[in-house]
């Protein structure tokens, strides 16, 4: 029988298929947004329902249980207090002055080489590293303090970009938020649950496609062309700062060969993107099967990539171009009611698990 328990075990396991295809499934996660002390109070004063449960565990259930003698219903007035607390959300926001304040950041840089873990970064890097305390203390005014700092302005930008973004898909009329915070749903789409993924056109992918096409390392190849052109550059640098370097050193000799080496490139990469925008669920999949361990999930999520076509590298300032962000969201979301659940449908594997795992998933492009 399809009670709390199994909702809660599927939730619990980011099996959210299930839930886009079963009103009873999707009652209990609107009912899992609104479990916060003060939401609960004001809903079951607001609608009148009476709960003899005091903790807020036993709560959920009796209000689930209670919500489930009439179905239909229970969606309206869910879906109604929460677009009302919604409503207040977005109107709280200063998406102006939050714009102007992400646009403050020049440079996104994390200042290190870390994946995931901040912390794991440094202990790896310094603590284990060095046995002098002098040699780690001299860190911290060169190495240490641009990795926190890099660290901390870069998160900082993800966390607020994300913000303004997600306001803009909850200002449309087809999107149902979660009020509270629900582990894999940021919001419905005509009843369908998504986690937003915001990312760029992985350079991971790119170097993937380009070995799958038979085209040879871009690193590799502008090494090649630099010394064609007799374009000095420090073969001791990192891998991103000989990139820099060539690139840069490239477009200031702007003769035809460098501009050649460069536009075939760009073309190269190009050519990967309409791959992927004219079949999104090639990306998609690979995003699944290529995510972190530790931020592993095989939620429904929807992907919005964004390109900066002039320079790649840029990507990152799209986030907070409203002018750009906001049509394209809101057209696909326009269209959303087009979409068949079936095409939305992917299955993928992970490395160290022995299933295979299903999800519905789209990706929005937002291209500049």
């Amino acid at each position: 029988m399809k009670d709390f328990n199994y909702w809660k075990k599927l939730h619990e396991s980011e099996q959210l298929e299930e839930f886009s295809s079963d009103s009873i499934g999707l009652l209990w996660l609107k009912t899992k947004s609104i479990v916060r002390k003060e939401l609960i109070a004001e809903f079951v004063e607001q609608n009148k329902i009476a709960l003899k449960e005091t903790a807020l565990g036993k709560q959920f259930i009796e209000l689930f249980e209670l919500l489930c003698k009439n179905v239909d219903n229970s969606h309206k007035i869910l879906d109604s207090y929460i677009k009302e607390k919604n409503k207040f959300q977005v109107e709280e926001l200063n998406t102006e002055q939050l714009v102007s304040e992400l646009y403050k950041l020049k440079n996104f840089d994390w200042g290190g080489d870390y994946q995931n873990s901040l912390d794991k970064y440094l202990v790896s890097r310094y603590v284990k590293v060095n046995k002098s305390y002098d040699t780690l203390v001299s860190k911290f005014e060169t190495e240490i303090q641009v990795a926190v700092q890099g660290y901390v302005l870069n998160s900082w930008y993800n966390h607020w970009s994300s913000i303004l973004i997600e306001h803009i898909f909850k200002s449309h009329p087809t999107v149902l938020p979660t009020v509270g915070q629900i582990k894999s749903v940021d919001f419905f789409i005509n009843n369908v649950p998504f986690d937003l993924k915001v990312t760029y056109l992985p350079a991971e992918y790119i170097k993937f496609k380009r070995k799958e096409k038979g085209l040879p390392v871009e690193l590799t190849f502008l090494k090649n062309k630099a010394k064609e052109a007799n374009i000095i550059f420090d073969k001791k640098a990192k891998d991103t700062t000989i990139f820099y370097e060539i690139t840069e050193k490239m477009k200031d000799k702007n003769d035809e060969f460098c501009n050649n080496v460069l536009t075939t490139l760009k073309n190269e990469k190009l050519n990967i993107l309409k791959e992927v925008q004219d079949n999104p669920k090639i990306l998609a999949t690979w995003l699944y099967e290529n995510q972190g361990e530790m931020r592993f999930g095989s939620e429904n999520r929807l992907f919005l990539v964004l390109v900066d076509t002039d320079d790649f590298g840029n990507s990152w300032k799209l986030k907070r171009n409203l002018d750009l962000l906001k049509p394209t969201i809101m057209n696909y979301l326009d269209n959303f009611k087009n979409k068949k659940i079936d095409d939305l449908k992917v299955s993928f594997g992970y490395k160290g698990k022995p299933q295979t795992f299903t999800a519905l998933t789209d990706i929005i492009f937002v291209v500049k």
